[in-house]
């Protein structure tokens, strides 16, 4: 029940808040010292008073180190993406606070009751607020949870009191009145979402929005706890993420072979230009059907330098309809992409229900060229495994298809491509030193490749391995296995 997540009430005088409000703006001014990333979330009844709560929180902080995000019920736009994609990008960056008027947590709270077919995804949706709030927590972030809790006649009260005023009538809806009416079912699925989701770095705290300054009080006293504790581990370089173990079950991936037993060799027994156009054309035609069923894919390419993922991509989008996909090559992460969560910057990029996203390599530099050039720690990239196949699930959780591709060739025909690049004019920016620097590193990267292929080779998200020597092949394959896992997911809709 909520009251077992209660704070009792505590008596103070008015320069004990003063001295916490002061206590909280030098404690802002840490965060940004120390990169600390913050969010800090009100939930809870209708008319319990976060709007109020938040702005006396604010007062005290200088606004250019925080943002307040109000979170209603989702739009038409957002709700042709995965749900927690909106809030993957409401993270702040290091040294920044996010504050949230209503979060993640409406969604649940509100789909239960509205929709019979939510309460039988509830335990996934559970799951994903879980692994969400685990992975911010394991890349350095402090969560506090906060829910205003009020009383059914309270809330009625404040209701027509607002209902009365001209000027404040138009924030009382529909939903709110719903919420009073069945206040005692609302309170059992609060109190299902908080048992559920208080977990360790994230519990949540229940203050009685009674007296305005008490609920001042009570945020700022705790606030300001949370904040110094979690800036004292900073300073001792306590690792979050070595002592905070993953709360979910790590993801069970499927067999798949090591690089050294493929042959990058095979040719095509079919004439190249006439199969390129009939896979084309039936491409063009599939990729209309996954608009009109508003199915979304997403394309990720990763493969040896000069393996020819940029010749299978174009033949790839010369057979889709330009208006319903995006490429989006991946490269080095700027400045803003570091300071937050290494997956944070792909939410950006999936597509909308219906559309194709193809990525011209992906989320898996965490595990390869990060992980070999020390651009991440040990910690960072072993955890980034399962990680990576929890937003993948994510994905394929909402509908979208998933086609991850490596093509494969071998050192001897790397080289031979590398030296035309060399030596053709028009080619020779498609070589850079650090191709070079790369290929020195081959067997280190072919180790790397093999563990990323073993540990993330999922039911949902399959890898395959495209043997990429003929080019012309590589490019068929790929057409092929785009076509069959369209095929495969229209075929499940009807």
């Amino acid at each position: 029940m909520l009251a077992d997540y209660k704070i009792k009430e505590s008596e103070f005088s008015e320069e004990e808040l003063k001295a916490l409000g002061e206590k909280v703006a030098v404690l802002q001014q840490k965060v940004k010292e120390q990169q600390l990333p913050v969010m800090i979330l009100f939930d809870g009844w209708g008319a319990s008073g976060k709007g109020v709560a938040i702005s006396d929180l604010i007062n005290n902080l200088d606004p250019r180190g925080f943002k307040v995000f109000t979170n209603r019920k989702p739009t038409a736009e957002e709700m042709r993406y995965p749900v927690m994609r909106k809030f993957w990008l409401q993270a702040p960056p290091k040294g920044k606070m996010a504050i949230f008027d209503r979060s993640w947590y409406r969604e649940v709270s509100n789909a239960i009751f509205e929709r019979e077919d939510a309460k039988k995804h509830i335990e996934e949706r559970f799951e994903e607020i879980l692994d969400f709030e685990n992975q911010m927590i394991a890349d350095g972030y402090l969560i506090i949870k906060i829910f205003l809790d009020i009383s059914a006649k309270k809330q009625k009260d404040r209701f027509k009191k607002l209902e009365a005023e001209e000027s404040t009538a138009w924030r009382i809806t529909e939903e709110d009145w719903k919420q009073n009416n069945h206040y005692e079912t609302y309170s059992k699925i609060f109190s299902q979402m908080i048992e559920k989701t208080d977990m360790p770095r994230a519990e949540w705290y229940v203050i009685e929005a009674g007296k305005r300054k008490q609920v001042r009080y009570e945020v700022l006293k705790l606030v300001a706890g949370k904040l110094e504790a979690a800036l004292a581990e900073k300073e001792k370089g306590i690792d979050i993420a070595a002592i905070t173990p993953p709360l979910l079950k790590p993801t069970r991936p499927a067999p798949i072979q090591k690089l050294k037993d493929i042959d990058p060799n095979k040719k095509l027994d079919k004439d190249y230009k006439k199969e390129l156009n009939e896979l084309s054309q039936q491409l063009f035609l599939l990729h209309n059907e996954l608009y009109q069923k508003k199915i979304p894919m997403v394309i990720g390419f990763e493969g040896w330098d000069a393996a020819g993922k940029g010749g299978a991509i174009r033949r790839l989008t010369h057979a889709l309809d330009p208006r319903g996909y995006e490429v989006i090559p991946i490269a080095s992460p700027t400045p803003t992409e570091k300071s937050h969560q290494h997956l944070w910057r792909f939410y950006e990029h999936l597509p909308k229900n219906g559309h194709i996203t193809v990525f011209d390599r992906t989320w898996y530099g965490r595990v390869l060229v990060e992980r070999i050039e020390g651009f991440c720690s040990q910690a960072e990239w072993e955890r980034a495994y399962e990680e990576i196949n929890r937003f993948e699930k994510l994905l394929t959780d909402s509908d979208t298809i998933v086609v991850k591709f490596w093509l494969q060739i071998d050192k001897d025909e790397q080289l031979r491509r590398f030296n035309v690049r060399q030596n053709t004019p028009e080619k020779q920016y498609k070589i850079t030193d650090e191709d070079w620097r790369n290929r020195k590193k081959w067997d280190i990267y072919e180790k790397c490749v093999n563990q990323m292929l073993q540990k993330t080779n999922t039911k949902q998200a399959p890898w395959v391995i495209v043997e990429a020597n003929n080019k012309q092949y590589a490019r068929i394959k790929v057409l092929k296995t785009v076509i069959s896992h369209i095929k495969q997911r229209l075929k499940e809709k009807d």
